[in-house]
């Protein structure tokens, strides 16, 4: 059974700092794309960050320059840095797991993160 259990959310300042973490177990972690998608309120879906398997980095507009994706094989995590947040960051952030065999996604619960201005 594949979990992705996500920590690190929360409140925070314009300008200030979170780092996410996701914590997963029931895959092969290694051979994995992890991803952070983010849903604000009243919108879709959207990809944040993703790292690949050989570490191949995407990142999202909007996001590019202020947050950082990274990954920990050994311990199973992956890690989204956020930096200079912006009230426009406010979301429910969701961690994502594709199957390198068949590309199927896994999701953790996901946590808010807030953005006061």
């Amino acid at each position: 059974q594949v979990q992705l259990v996500e920590s690190g959310g929360g409140l925070v300042q314009t300008g200030g700092s979170l780092r996410r973490s996701c914590a997963a177990s029931g895959i092969f972690f290694s051979t994995a794309t992890m991803a952070w998608y983010r849903q604000a309120p009243g919108k879709q879906r959207e990809l944040v960050a993703a790292i690949t398997s050989d570490y191949s980095i995407h990142y999202a507009d909007s996001v590019k320059g202020r947050f950082t994706i990274s990954r920990e094989n050994a311990k199973n995590l992956v890690f989204l840095q956020m930096n200079t947040l912006k009230p426009e960051d406010t979301a429910v952030y969701y961690c994502n797991s594709r199957r390198s065999y068949d590309n199927r996604d896994f999701w953790g619960r996901g946590t808010k993160v807030t953005v006061s201005s």
